[in-house]
């Protein structure tokens, strides 16, 4: 009833005005209700009166109702109090801040909500197109704030956002979405007025989506599980590149020593050169765009973790019949076969062994510790129920390109081995995200051409001095990856 405060130190204080004027209202409603009894009791109307009144009150009491629910969830015309209007403020950071670290990284999405919020709610945001841009900033405040703002005047809503600090500038790379009619150029040409420089944009897919540490950790347990994975691993992590392997013995023939690659890599620009765990060198070259320090070091974690694991394949295997009943086994195959397969080597036929290597027959053995390393590509075997080798397929990462090649023994040619092995060769292709594969072979081997042309794939043909040349497209193949990928598989 009474209305009380305190002041600053905490004492209580009463308004003795208010309490004047209450005690003067409750005096006059006690005389106003003494009357009304009066007319009441002793009026010849009243009985009329009081029903009077009631129906009144009743009236009063139910409009006083439907105002209340009319007008109860009305929307606010203006502020709700809940704080000042001037509290508002725009959501992300204005400026750069600096990084310092090893491996300094920043993947955000609330730097740009800004221009998310103003593209996400664009009506032709169902139809667009995904890119991905990096460009260099100065590192200045507010810098990354100009940027974002020219994408939102573009309706180029920013998914993720990654940036990597350098001596000079800053690397901002994104993950973009924008309608379909925004061209590339347009968007190079906002970023550019914005103040970035030394833009690159491609288009990309919906496995863009995934976020950087999620991705690395996928390729961390590919290559964990197969030591045949680190050129793709890199390959996916870096983008387009072009990867070579070289042996300690071909790099030290170049007059380059082993040693002359420090143990933890060297970064040059758009070249990366990192020391295999077998003592060689995996050269990482992109001529477009030079990589980033955090590139580099991701990149050198991944071979690190290669090399503690040492050489290691996937020991699944599958059981197949062939039409005239024998039983084979497909497997994975690496250097611990290399015995098995010299002695394949003394079985085939100079013919054979010609087609498929293309020189002297006597300087076969010496690919073959090559062409078993995990380091350089996937190797299946084809072994008998007696444990002996018959045929051998081979999946190489060669640069930029994905080369196949088989070998069946001349006494088992012609049961479909060579087909079963092309087939799961493209098949693990596919998987690893290869665009075509390619196959060099002698004009004269109608079982080569047969078995590509069994892939009912778009094929290309080069003839030069009788050597075919047939590249086998993957774009066109997606029932292809339905094909058992062998290194996965399960064991029966």
């Amino acid at each position: 009833m009474f209305d009380v405060t305190r002041t600053k130190h905490g004492r209580p204080v009463h308004h003795w005005r208010r309490d004047l004027v209450e005690l003067a209202a409750l005096f006059t409603a006690v005389a106003v209700a003494d009357v009304v009894a009066d007319l009441v009791g002793h009026g010849p109307d009243g009985p009329v009166l009081l029903a009077i009144s009631a129906l009144a009150l009743i009236a009063t009491a139910g409009f006083h109702t439907w105002w209340s629910r009319r007008h109860g969830h009305a929307p606010p015309t203006g502020d709700t109090g809940a704080r000042p209007t001037a509290d508002l403020r725009q959501a992300g950071p204005t400026e750069r801040t600096g990084l310092t670290g090893a491996e300094p990284e920043s993947a955000s999405t609330s730097a740009s909500e800004s221009a998310q919020s103003s593209a996400s709610a664009d009506p032709v945001a169902e139809a667009a197109a995904l890119w991905r841009m990096r460009t260099t900033v100065k590192d200045a405040p507010g810098s990354l704030a100009v940027l974002c703002t020219a994408l939102a005047g573009r309706r180029v809503d920013i998914l993720s956002l990654q940036t990597h600090p350098l001596a000079e500038g800053t690397v901002d790379e994104f993950l973009l979405r924008a309608p379909t009619e925004v061209a590339a150029s347009e968007i190079t040409r906002a970023v550019s007025s914005a103040g970035g420089s030394g833009t690159w944009i491609e288009r990309a897919d919906a496995h863009d989506l995934v976020d950087a540490p999620t991705r690395v950790l996928g390729l961390a347990t590919r290559t964990a599980l197969d030591a045949a994975e680190l050129p793709l691993a890199l390959r996916q992590l870096l983008g387009r590149c072009t990867i070579r392997s070289l042996p300690a013995n071909v790099v030290a023939g170049k007059g380059r020593e082993p040693e002359s690659v420090p143990v933890e890599g060297a970064l040059e620009d758009t070249v990366m050169r990192l020391r295999a765990p077998e003592g060689g060198v995996i050269t990482v070259e992109r001529p477009y765009l030079p990589f980033t320090p955090t590139e580099f070091a991701r990149a050198r974690a991944l071979v690190e973790l290669d090399a503690r694991l040492g050489p290691r394949i996937p020991r699944s295997q599958d059981v197949l019949t062939l039409p005239e009943g024998n039983a084979i086994t497909v497997r994975r195959a690496d250097t611990g076969d290399l015995d098995a397969a010299r002695e394949m080597h003394e079985r085939c036929s100079a013919r054979t062994l010609g087609m498929r290597y293309h020189g002297p027959v006597g300087d076969a053995d010496r690919y073959l510790n090559h062409l078993l390393s995990p380091r350089f590509g996937r190797t299946l075997a084809v072994q008998t129920a007696s444990g002996r080798i018959v045929g051998l397929g081979h999946l190489l990462w060669d640069g930029d390109e994905t080369e196949v090649a088989l070998l069946v023994e001349d006494d088992w040619q012609r049961r479909g081995i060579g087909s079963e092995l092309l087939g799961r060769l493209v098949g693990m292709a596919v998987e690893a995200g290869c665009e075509s594969v390619y196959a060099v072979t002698q004009a004269s081997n109608t079982g080569m051409v047969a078995a590509m042309r069994g892939l009912e794939l778009p094929l290309d043909y080069q003839i030069e001095e009788g050597t075919l040349v047939v590249t086998a497209r993957l774009s066109a193949a997606v029932e292809v990856a339905e094909v058992t990928e062998f290194g996965r598989a399960e064991a029966p």
